[in-house]
């Protein structure tokens, strides 16, 4: 069964457009340093999973596309680079603490779907992105929502390599 999964990204750390152009449209998706987010990496994403990929405190907020998990989790290995800003003196080789995901790009939307725009559907209410507060860098993803934001882009979206 595929899960689905929100991911966000500064754009100015690494955007869609950055993936877009990574050699064979793919990435680590590094640097989680949140508990309750390494934990849905850990021990939920699996191969197959969808992701919608949001840019997040820059104009325009929003989904800007999706993705694909490509392989499951495996240790972050920045937690233990001293040189690393995800450096954690904590971790060990033999008992490390953060995870990442490898991704790839599916598609881009010609036009994002806003944060106000996700905000403005009763159908999405209970979706985690659009509480108040809700700051996680991973999160699940409804197959309900899912489904409903997909079909807002769609007829607003482009394959990867075009």
């Amino acid at each position: 069964m595929t899960n689905y999964w929100l991911l966000k990204t500064e754009p100015s750390t690494f955007s869609i457009f950055d993936l877009q152009n990574n050699s064979n449209q793919t990435t680590q998706w590094e640097g989680i340093r949140n508990y309750q987010a390494r934990n849905f990496i850990k021990d939920q994403m699996k191969v197959g999973d969808k992701v919608f990929i949001y840019h997040s405190v820059k104009e325009p907020i929003g989904i800007f596309g999706t993705g694909q998990i490509i392989k499951q989790a495996y240790p972050d290995y920045f937690q233990f680079d001293s040189s690393s800003k995800y450096y954690d003196a904590k971790a060990r080789p033999e008992k490390p603490i953060w995870f990442m995901v490898d991704l790839k790009l599916e598609q881009i939307f010609d036009k994002p779907i806003t944060l106000a725009q996700l905000k403005s559907y009763n159908e999405l209410k209970e979706m985690l992105v659009v509480q108040k507060g809700s700051r996680l860098s991973v999160q699940p993803v409804s197959e309900k929502h899912w489904n409903f934001i997909y079909s807002l882009s769609v007829g607003s979206s482009s394959k990867s390599g075009s």
